[in-house]
C-alpha cells in the first residue's frame, strides 16, 4: 500500500516518472487515500508502470484494467494512462531522456503548458504535483496555489513533508528556469 501523502522521489527510470504521472491522473478529483490504499492494484494493472508495455495496451487491456479490483472504474483515466505512456516514450526519445525534456524549457510556465498539451488529463494542479514529486523545479507552493481554486490540504501536507525532509524542489523567484539549481531540492 502506498502512503496517502507521497514523498518526492529521484526518478531512476521512465517507470518512476510514469508511476507519479499515473497517480496524479487517478487521484485528481478523488480522495488521495482512495487511490493510495489500493496502489498495488494499480501497479499490477499497469505492468509495474512499464511505459513500453502500457503503451501497447489495446481495448482488451483497458477492459482488464477496469475490472481490476481496487482500480477506479474510470475508462477515461485508464485510456489517458495508456496515451500518457506513449507520450512519455515520445518525449524521452525526442530529447534523449525525459529529464532532458523537462530541463529543455526556459521556465515553469512554458514547461507546464507543454505538459498539459502533450499529456492527457494533466491540468495545472497535476502538472505541479508531477514535477514536485519527481524533484523538478516548481514555483513556491504558497504563491502558485493562489492561482488554483479551492483548498488543497493534501498538497500542503506533501509540501510541508518535503520541506521538513529537505527535499522540496520549489524555487523562489518567478524568472528562474526549470534547470535552475537555486531551488531547495535537487533538480535532475
Amino acid at each position: 500500500m502506498a502512503e496517502t501523502i507521497p514523498d518526492v522521489i529521484e526518478p531512476a527510470s521512465l517507470a518512476d516518472y510514469f508511476e507519479v504521472m499515473t497517480r496524479a491522473v487517478f487521484q485528481a478529483g478523488v480522495s488521495w487515500k482512495q487511490i493510495a490504499t489500493p496502489w498495488d492494484a494499480y501497479r499490477a494493472a499497469f505492468a509495474n508502470f512499464d511505459p513500453l508495455r502500457v503503451a501497447a495496451y489495446d481495448d482488451l487491456d483497458v477492459e482488464r484494467v477496469l475490472e481490476t479490483p481496487g482500480v477506479l472504474r474510470m475508462p477515461r483515466k485508464v485510456r489517458a494512462t495508456v496515451a500518457n505512456a506513449k507520450s512519455l516514450l515520445a518525449a524521452d526519445r525526442e530529447s534523449g531522456s525525459f529529464g532532458e525534456y523537462v530541463r529543455s524549457f526556459e521556465s515553469y510556465a512554458t514547461l507546464a503548458k507543454d505538459l498539459k498539451r502533450r499529456f492527457a488529463l494533466l491540468g495545472d494542479m497535476s502538472v505541479w504535483y508531477f514535477l514536485f514529486r519527481t524533484g523538478h523545479a516548481v514555483p513556491r507552493f504558497e504563491s502558485w496555489v493562489t492561482t488554483i481554486r479551492g483548498e488543497h490540504p493534501r498538497m500542503r501536507e506533501m509540501v510541508e513533508r518535503a520541506r521538513n525532509a529537505g527535499r522540496s524542489p520549489e524555487v523562489y523567484g518567478e524568472g528562474e528556469g526549470v534547470g535552475d539549481r537555486r531551488g531547495v531540492g535537487r533538480i535532475r
